[in-house]
């Protein structure tokens, strides 16, 4: 670890912070962590201690690691925090301070997940393992477990997902058949990203027949590739700050069109690259300008004239709020407003749906029994709503309920809300 240059992270991110805490509490009942363990370590007030001591120089990094580490970075606090402090920004440059390396993590981080190739492999390789039986008889015999126990907790969480279809080629394929005319001159940049993009083509897919139906071509700019929300969560920001410039110049060439994003998590992250590559004077103002042009997909629609759907869809619908879109973006209503309008469609309340379902990105990895705590809670308030189905606006959120109602035993498909609305103008 270099710890000058961990250290001028941290000093910069708390210098350029709104405001000190003012240790109201304001943020310890919004806080999964603090709600498990009512340690004052696990609540944001006590990390934004640790982590000034830390910038003052009075701890050494490697001490706040493990209770940063244990944040699962939800962004609750931040909507709670009546003196508008920036957690995300102190969080980030706090795990830079005490991220460590290591040949698995950079296999993972800047090999696989900037590899549409590998991370095409990967998925079948998964997907080959859990539908060949394999995976019953080695988890029914514990194999896994005797030969090392962190494996065994990775492939526990594993959650079940369909077969990885090669969409970015299918989407482009999908982008030339579609035959409705967009209106002259509305055009929308699919984001695609790397977990979208290797596990969730369906709702790529669905992403660009919605947005032909309102009259928008799809533009998907070569160069494009994984935003870096990863990468700056696991502490190697400026790999997230060399992926953020590559994105910057792919999307330039496509003047000012909007950048459509169906990821909660890869939003918040393109909407930060301003704040990302703030002190960067060749790239700065270049990332704020493409900032501004990000949309997460419900936002941007819920913004336009609405095509209305037709298609009748009689079902009970859980909506889930994920936790970057909610507390990094402010957007609650617009996906809610979106399901309401398709026919026969009922919107059930959720109880706590603005709550932190587990996932976080690599944190139940990590942190495999704090997340399955977090997320036993979600699927009984899920199961009380008697749903059908739950849609949610993130890949991680979509694994995560898909791997919780596995567990639980419940019968309840969970989707993107845009698959939904495509399929009620089908």
């Amino acid at each position: 670890m270099n710890t000058a240059v961990s250290q001028s992270e941290l000093n910069a991110a708390w210098r350029g912070a709104e405001s000190h805490c003012i240790k109201c509490g304001f943020c310890l009942p919004v806080c999964p962590t603090y709600r498990e363990t009512g340690s004052e370590a696990s609540s944001p007030r006590g990390r934004l201690e640790l982590m000034y001591a830390a910038a003052q120089g009075q701890l050494p990094a490697r001490e706040i690691a493990e209770p940063l580490g244990q944040c699962l970075g939800c962004l609750a606090c931040e909507t709670a925090c009546p003196a508008g402090i920036r957690f995300r920004d102190l969080l980030e440059a706090g795990q830079a301070d005490t991220a460590r390396g290591g040949a698995l993590k950079h296999l993972l981080l800047n090999r696989l997940l900037l590899s549409p190739g590998l991370r095409s492999l990967l998925a079948w390789g998964l997907y080959a393992y859990r539908m060949s039986g394999l995976q019953f008889v080695l988890r029914g015999l514990g194999l896994l477990d005797l030969l090392l126990p962190s494996l065994g907790r990775m492939e526990r969480a594993i959650p079940p997902f369909g077969p990885p279809l090669g969409w970015r080629r299918g989407v482009r394929g999908l982008i030339a058949e579609i035959s409705t005319p967009a209106r002259e001159g509305a055009e929308a940049v699919l984001f695609t990203g790397c977990v979208m993009d290797t596990l969730f083509g369906e709702v790529h897919a669905a992403t660009v027949k919605v947005l032909a139906r309102n009259g928008y071509k799809a533009l998907l700019p070569p160069g494009q590739t994984c935003c870096g929300a990863l990468h700056a969560h696991e502490g190697q920001r400026e790999a997230a700050r060399e992926l953020a410039r590559r994105n910057i110049a792919a999307w330039e060439a496509t003047g000012e069109a909007p950048i459509v994003v169906n990821s909660a998590g890869c939003g918040a992250t393109l909407k930060a690259y301003g704040r990302l590559l703030a002190g960067d004077e060749q790239w700065r103002e270049r990332a704020e300008r493409v900032a501004a042009r990000v949309r997460d997909v419900c936002e941007f629609l819920a913004a336009l004239p609405l095509v209305q759907p037709t298609r009748p869809m009689p079902m009970r619908v859980a909506y889930d709020d994920p936790c970057h879109l909610l507390h990094a973006q402010q957007i609650s209503s617009q996906p809610r407003e979106l399901l309401a309008r398709i026919p026969e469609l009922e919107l059930v309340p959720l109880p706590e749906a603005d709550w932190c379902c587990g996932s976080a990105g690599s944190y139940s990895l990590h942190y495999p029994a704090m997340s399955a705590r977090v997320l036993a809670r979600k699927m009984a308030n899920i199961a009380a709503t008697e749903a059908h189905v739950v849609a949610t606006g993130n890949p991680g959120c979509l694994l995560q309920l898909r791997l919780g109602a596995k567990r639980q035993g419940l019968q309840i498909h969970v989707v993107h809300p845009i698959q939904l609305l495509a399929r009620s103008y089908e």
